[in-house]
């Protein structure tokens, strides 16, 4: 399928922008988030880190349902939801049937 001009939108023949083109705005946050991060990571050190995620590990431990569930999302990764799996399998068998 080939990719139309649409009229005067900056694009060639083949959907490619065209020279001169100055594209979108971007993202006007994106500089402030740059140096906030920036920050962040200037402000936080190693020590600092590693003491929270042990204050994070200890009131898991004591029972903290959400403590203990932050700590497996970061660690382990979120759980992926019983119907994903199930739409995968599914899947799987139909391009496994289409194969053979």
């Amino acid at each position: 399928m080939t990719p139309s001009p649409n009229g005067d939108n900056g694009r060639d023949e083949r959907g490619r922008f065209t020279a001169g083109n100055s594209g979108g705005p971007g993202n006007p946050h994106a500089a402030q988030v740059g140096r906030l991060r920036s920050a962040l990571l200037n402000a936080v050190t190693e020590d600092d880190m590693r003491d929270v995620v042990l204050a994070l590990v200890a009131r898991a431990k004591n029972g903290d349902v959400k403590a203990a569930r932050a700590l497996f999302d970061r660690v382990l990764g979120k759980p992926i939801e019983a119907d994903l799996i199930a739409r995968i399998e599914a899947l799987e068998e139909q391009i496994g049937g289409e194969a053979a």
